[in-house]
């Protein structure tokens, strides 16, 4: 019995993904539930597993291709074993294969007709100067709207004269469907104009790798946050001095209790929640015309993966302690490195930590996470002379940047919270006493 292989629910707000690579091929046994192809959406990269067990009989879609929820990925001839691989008489019958592969392209060139009959059934509308933009998916629509493209102007070839991805792409190639400057994107929201590159000449010193979705996602959510919010970055430094001290009398035995190290991440966190429970427009979002103010604390923290930064949530902050803290951290950055994030992992979060001190960073303006309105930035703890009281120490500082959208969060606001997290991490104590 054939058993389909389906693109599975991806998660809110996501519809669509590559295939990244496939782990078995035609002919292969697999077992039920094994990995059998990686998909990459714009957020995480997931596997998609056997639903029985059997013989992989098909590939529907190759590596590279893009597949909407629910496509067939291909098919399992389930109750089936694998057939034994024979070389012998695949090296015979290769002249055979060769000769077939020359027929072909003879085959190939019937279909040329196609496109025109396909013309005539477009809908009406399209040649009236209209498309309904009902009938196009939401990645065709995406498509259209963000290279500001006419629909009307696009020749249809799918099924009942709908318009394809394949047919956008040659439209954008081409640069004959561009929509007039007065016009309002399919979508409805304005749209800046945008045209297609022009052709960039071929180099052998350089060479061209196609951006990966989750890659696509951080440019495009970056690019977001500065066009939307009204972006700005306040600064202060903090002395390490008691914290580190704190954490070193105290490393051993914590690691010992709870099975983690103690690290200097749970302190900030901790002193970020103290902040954010006293200016709470720092932990809301605007939305349309309307400020929700959140009255929880899901802190993400950004982690460098090969793949590019992520940023896995620690839900309700606010109540663990600090060894909850560590140990959730380092369970998500493990996940985070090894691709193994969900969906649900990643998604929400009402503030954001990004300690770029781990690459050396001694000071940077951390772009917001879009539709939060505050992220703050640690850096890399390095000795410099401190005026302390009459006379000039030695002292490990750290400069902090809180990035915050001014539209929501005040400046006062801004340097006030940076004062509180100074203060609590300069005396941890406050951190205990709730001060």
């Amino acid at each position: 019995m054939a058993t389909e292989i389906k693109v599975p629910t991806l998660g809110e707000s996501v519809s669509e993904a590559t295939v990244a690579k496939w782990m078995k091929a035609p002919g292969d046994a697999v077992a039920a539930d094994e990995p059998l192809v990686e998909l990459e959406t714009d957020k995480v990269t997931l596997e998609v597993n056997a639903p029985a067990a059997g013989v992989l009989s098909e590939i529907s879609a190759k590596e590279g291709s893009e597949v909407e929820v629910g496509a067939v990925l291909g098919t399992i001839d389930e109750g089936a074993t694998a057939a034994p691989k024979k070389d012998e008489p695949k090296k015979e019958a290769a002249p055979a294969k060769e000769e077939a592969s020359k027929e072909e392209p003879k085959k190939a060139e019937t279909p040329k007709e196609a496109p025109k009959e396909t013309a005539k059934s477009a809908p009406a509308a399209q040649s009236s100067g209209s498309y309904d933009v009902k009938t196009m998916s939401p990645a065709v629509r995406k498509l259209v709207d963000e290279n500001n493209l006419d629909p009307a102007k696009i020749k249809p070839t799918g099924k009942d004269g709908r318009l394809v991805k394949e047919d956008v792409q040659k439209a954008i190639e081409a640069g004959t469907a561009k929509r007039s400057f007065s016009a309002a994107p399919a979508g409805g929201a304005a749209a800046a104009p945008s045209g297609p590159l022009p052709p960039r000449p071929e180099d052998e010193r350089e060479e061209r790798v196609k951006m990966t979705r989750l890659r696509q996602a951080i440019a495009r959510r970056l690019k977001e946050a500065q066009n939307t919010a009204a972006m700005l970055t306040t600064f202060n430094e903090v002395d390490m001095t008691n914290v580190m001290a704190l954490r070193n009398e105290y490393k051993e035995s914590f690691e010992k209790k709870h099975g983690v190290k103690l690290g200097f991440m749970s302190f900030f966190v901790k002193a970020c929640i103290a902040a954010l429970q006293e200016l709470p427009a720092v932990n809301a979002e605007i939305y349309g015309d309307e400020i929700i103010y959140k009255n929880y604390f899901d802190v993400g923290v950004a982690v460098g993966t090969p793949s590019g930064l992520v940023v896995p949530i620690l839900r309700d902050a606010d109540q663990l302690s600090f060894a909850g803290v560590e140990q959730g951290i380092n369970a998500l950055g493990v996940k985070a490195r090894d691709g193994k994030l969900s969906l649900a992992e990643m998604q929400g979060g009402t503030f954001t930590i990004s300690n770029g001190g781990v690459y050396g960073s001694l000071m940077s303006t951390p772009i917001l996470n879009p539709p939060q309105s505050g992220i703050l930035g640690m850096h890399k703890i390095q000795p410099r002379p401190m005026a302390i009281g009459n006379s000039v120490e030695i002292r490990p500082m750290m400069y902090l940047a809180l990035s915050y959208d001014h539209r929501i969060v005040d400046g006062r606001e801004a340097v006030t919270f940076l004062v509180k997290v100074k203060d609590a991490i300069e005396d941890p104590r406050r951190l205990l006493l709730d001060l």
